[in-house]
């Protein structure tokens, strides 16, 4: 059963974002003027993964017997290393652009694309060709992977958990997919080939629950680092990512939208675990009274 709904969560997650990605596409995306501001999206999913991580997540690994001291060093573990794949990540798609700057100032001197930038992790958005459009599939395959291990570890810890960790997972992922569909729609003129290669992408989150799913519940003694873990690196890519894209000077009233839809993310997040552990606890319920049941009838 468990398995069951880590792979109908991860789904959700990792085809859901994508699909959610394109509809706001059609809808229209935006920097100035009508449709969807890209703002708003990041500041639901930073404010998505840092309830997930800092009111779920690391609770639940601090209930079990290990040392705090151990858990806060695996902490800042998962943010150091991180970083330091930011960083390769950089260097690499850095020395990829110097050799190519050149051809690309040929071609781009002048123009200007539209651009969403969502997230960084794993890909660059730089390169629009053929090569670059199958980089950002390539990234996107292993950044979607990753996210279906975190997935898995917080459903094996708790279904609420699990729950919680697929809506973080989503929000964070739709202003990424946006990215993803700009950049293959630009070295792509069909638009639905571009939707069904970052789909396929998006799949790859079910295979990270399975392998996440296969893994941990082997590993069981290690699930508060695997759940630590993953709280670092939903805070990494909440503070290092997505909230310096939103600290830039704007009128007030676009400040406060900010943090508006940072407090959206947040109680979504709630929302769902409460909701989640409601029904959870109903089922433990339900099983309690028929356990007496049983007992008073024997």
């Amino acid at each position: 059963m468990n398995l069951l709904a880590i792979i109908a969560a991860t789904l959700a997650a990792g085809i859901g974002s994508v699909w959610i990605a394109a509809l706001l596409l059609r809808v229209g995306v935006r920097t100035e003027g009508g449709g969807v501001n890209p703002q708003h999206l990041l500041s639901l999913a930073a404010g998505a993964l840092l309830a997930t991580a800092f009111m779920h997540l690391l609770p639940e690994a601090f209930e079990s017997h290990i040392a705090p001291g151990v858990l806060f060093a695996v902490l800042l573990f998962g943010l150091v290393f991180f970083f330091l794949l930011d960083k390769a990540e950089l260097w690499h798609h850095g020395h990829e652009h110097h050799h190519d700057q050149g051809d690309a100032e040929e071609h781009d001197h002048g123009h200007e694309h539209p651009h969403v930038h969502g997230h960084s992790h794993g890909h660059s958005h730089a390169a629009t060709g053929k090569g670059g459009g199958w980089a950002v599939l390539t990234g996107d395959s292993v950044h979607c992977f990753g996210d279906g291990v975190l997935i898995a570890s917080a459903f094996i810890a708790d279904l609420r958990l699990g729950l919680v960790a697929a809506v973080a997972v989503l929000a964070h992922e739709v202003p990424h997919h946006i990215g993803d569909l700009v950049v293959l729609r630009q070295s792509s003129a069909n638009q639905r080939a571009a939707l069904v290669k970052v789909s396929l992408a998006g799949t790859m989150t079910a295979l990270g629950g399975v392998v996440g799913w296969w893994l941990v519940d082997r590993l069981h003694g290690w699930l508060p680092y695997f759940l630590v873990l993953a709280s670092s690196s939903f805070v990494y890519v909440a503070l290092a990512d997505l909230i310096p894209q939103l600290q830039k000077r704007l009128p007030a009233r676009q400040t406060a939208l900010q943090i508006v839809w940072l407090a959206v993310g947040i109680v979504l997040v709630t929302l769902v675990s409460r909701i989640a552990h409601g029904d959870h606890a109903h089922s433990h319920d339900d099983a309690g009274h028929a356990h007496e049941a049983r007992d008073h009838a024997d």
